[in-house]
C-alpha cells in the first residue's frame, strides 16, 4: 500500500483520509505536528492518489488490513489510527481487527461504524458525486455550512475528480454508507477522540453523541466551533494540537 511517512517519534499513528481527499489532505496539518514527538504513515487508498490504478476492493476492511500492513511494513507493533470522515469509519474497521494493537483513536468529523442516516433520494445523490462534479461540490459545500468561498469547494471538488477514480469512489461510497459492523465497534475500548466541527451540517455534532459517544464507552468529544468537516483545512494549526494533545497525553 504506497504511503507518505511524515516524523521519527516515538508516537506512531496511521492516518486515514475521507472520501474526498489522498493521503495529500493531512499535508496542511503536518506543519503544526512535531516530527521528533510523532511518526507518522499516511497511506493512499486503493484508487486514490498514487494508488489510483489499483482494481480494488474498494471498502473499509481493504482499507482497514492494507493500514495494518503498512504498520507492518514499518515495524509497528503498536499504533494509533487517526481517520477522517469516512477514514474514521475504516480506523474503527482497523480496531477491530487489530484490538491488541491499536492504542488510539482519533476520528475526524468521522462516520459510524452503521449504516448512515441517508434516504433513498439522498443515496441517489451522493451516488451521482462519483460523475458529477456539481454534485461533489454541493456536497463540501453543505458538509462546511454554505460559508466557504466556492472556489475552494469547486477545487477540492475538482481535485478528488483527478486523484481517485470513479469506480473506486463509488465503490467506497457503498462501503462507507452501507456496512454494518456497530456491535463490533461498540466492544472496543480504545481510548478514542473525536473532533466535530461547529459548521459541519453532513456529520453534526447531535449526530456524533447519539453514534460514537453513545456507543463507545471511552470516546470523547473536542469541538472546533470555526471549522466545518475539513478542520485539515479549515484550521490546521489548531487541528494539529488537538490531535498532538491527544496522542501524546503526557
Amino acid at each position: 500500500m504506497s504511503h507518505i511517512t511524515y516524523g521519527s517519534g516515538p508516537h506512531r499513528a496511521v492516518l486515514l483520509h475521507g472520501w474526498f481527499g489522498d493521503a495529500q489532505c493531512f499535508k496542511p496539518m503536518l506543519q503544526g505536528i512535531d516530527p521528533d514527538r510523532f511518526a507518522f504513515a499516511i497511506p493512499d487508498f486503493r484508487g486514490y492518489g498514487s494508488a489510483k490504478g489499483s482494481t480494488g476492493p474498494f471498502n473499509m476492511a481493504t482499507v482497514a488490513a492494507d493500514a495494518i500492513a503498512v504498520c507492518d511494513s514499518l515495524g509497528w507493533a503498536q499504533f494509533s489510527v487517526v481517520g477522517h470522515s469516512m477514514g474514521g469509519k475504516a480506523a474503527l474497521r482497523t480496531a477491530t481487527l487489530a484490538p491488541d494493537r491499536v492504542q488510539r483513536i482519533c476520528a475526524i468529523t468521522p462516520v459510524w461504524a452503521g449504516k448512515a442516516p441517508l434516504d433513498a433520494d439522498a443515496l441517489e445523490f451522493f451516488r451521482s458525486a462519483a460523475e458529477h462534479l456539481d454534485a461533489r461540490q454541493a456536497i463540501i459545500n453543505t458538509s462546511t455550512g454554505g460559508r466557504l468561498p466556492s472556489y475552494w469547494s469547486k477545487s477540492v471538488a475538482t481535485l478528488s475528480m483527478t486523484t481517485c477514480s470513479a469506480r473506486a469512489f463509488a465503490g467506497y461510497f457503498e462501503s462507507w454508507a452501507l456496512d454494518d459492523f456497530d456491535r463490533e465497534a461498540a466492544a472496543l475500548a480504545n481510548e478514542t477522540l473525536v473532533v466535530t466541527g461547529g459548521h459541519d451540517l453532513g456529520i453534526p455534532e447531535q449526530f456524533i453523541r447519539e453514534t460514537w459517544l453513545k456507543r463507545l464507552p471511552n470516546a470523547r468529544l473536542t469541538l472546533l466551533p470555526e471549522s466545518g468537516h475539513y478542520p485539515m483545512d479549515e484550521c490546521p494549526l489548531i487541528l494539529a494540537g488537538t490531535v498532538s494533545a491527544f496522542l501524546d497525553p503526557s
